[in-house]
């Protein structure tokens, strides 16, 4: 049966609303109201022929800012007393050309242990081995030649096939295969420097993420057999990571996965990793290191940060102040 309704009865007659009578508003001293912006919190100009540690003073101590200071502060901390700064990077560390800076920060001891995942060791070889990385994907997918590159999937697959009958980690066996090589570069090799300073540098692979999976050369047994020796040295790091800073650089899903597993079984196994710093460094915010990194491992009494930025700014950035603050010279 239809229902004979008018639709215009139902609309409300504007007529019956009144304009809100506001005398009656009740106010307070602009003076007694708490405000989150200070004057003297403001940035102040720049004078020619300044430092950089000028330059940071002079920054607006506000939101980001305060928060890249507080990391600053946390890395030089951990660094004078003795403790861990973990470095967990993507292959887009590499992309942008920043292996001089972390390798400088190796040196000098404030990185004391690094953790890549799989595309990784793919962008510090090709460094090492021809100084250049980073193909077009687009135009190489398009013909089916991505990922192609023969030099790269064979060096790769022998030191993984090494790995895997000599017992070693990943990033062991590759940045000692770098080094044997005797690559044209390899002083730029992130994996090669953590071999001669003698710091833990582990890699976390994901079966059929990287280009050398495709290859006839990869073996997966050793790889994962591999890895996962790699995923056990890095638990070992994190289980001595209180007081310390672990970083996650350019990672958006794999190592923030691989640092809550190791959090997880280290607690369980009864090591104290309460009290630390958690840093998130990245393009934009996403879901895995906000709540993996920077959230959830500091709930018992740490603290995390996000920086929202470039990495080939923000990263030599971060670093350069580090090193003015712990009063390093660069090498």
């Amino acid at each position: 049966m239809m229902c004979n309704r008018n639709p215009k009865s139902e609309i409300r007659n504007p007529k019956s609303y009144e304009p809100i009578d506001v005398s009656s508003l009740k106010t307070y001293p602009l003076t007694s109201r708490k405000s989150k912006v200070d004057r003297t919190d403001f940035a102040r100009p720049w004078k020619p022929e300044g430092s950089l540690e000028d330059f940071l003073d002079r920054l607006p101590n506000i939101l980001a800012v305060k928060d890249f200071k507080a990391v600053v502060s946390a890395i030089a901390k951990a660094y004078k007393g003795g403790k861990n700064v973990v470095l967990a990077m993507g292959g887009h560390v590499i992309k942008v050309g920043l292996n001089p800076v972390v390798i400088d920060l190796m040196k000098q001891g404030v990185i004391t242990a690094i953790a890549m995942n799989g595309a990784g060791i793919i962008h510090d070889l090709e460094v090492a081995m021809i100084g250049r990385t980073s193909e077009d994907v687009l135009e190489g997918l398009e013909h089916g030649a991505f990922g192609m590159a023969q030099e790269t999937a064979d060096f790769l697959n022998r030191a993984i096939s090494k790995a895997g009958k000599e017992d070693l980690g990943l990033g062991q066996a590759i940045g000692q295969a770098i080094i044997e090589e005797n690559l044209p570069f390899g002083k730029e090799s992130i994996l090669a420097a953590a071999i001669q300073l003698q710091i833990p540098a582990t890699v976390h692979v994901a079966i059929g993420t990287d280009i050398i999976h495709i290859h006839p050369g990869f073996d997966p047994e050793a790889a994962g057999k591999a890895t996962h020796l790699d995923f056990r040295l890095f638990a070992s790091v994190v289980a001595t990571l209180e007081d310390g800073v672990y970083m996650n650089v350019g990672s958006a899903v794999i190592l923030p996965e691989v640092f809550l597993k190791a959090l997880t079984l280290t607690r369980n196994m009864g090591h104290k990793v309460e009290r630390f710093t958690a840093v998130n460094m990245d393009f934009i915010r996403h879901y895995r290191p906000t709540t993996n990194v920077v959230e959830r491992p500091t709930s018992m009494g740490g603290v995390g940060y996000t920086l929202i930025g470039h990495h080939e700014i923000m990263f030599p950035l971060l670093a350069a102040a580090v090193v003015e603050k712990i009063g390093g010279v660069s090498k």
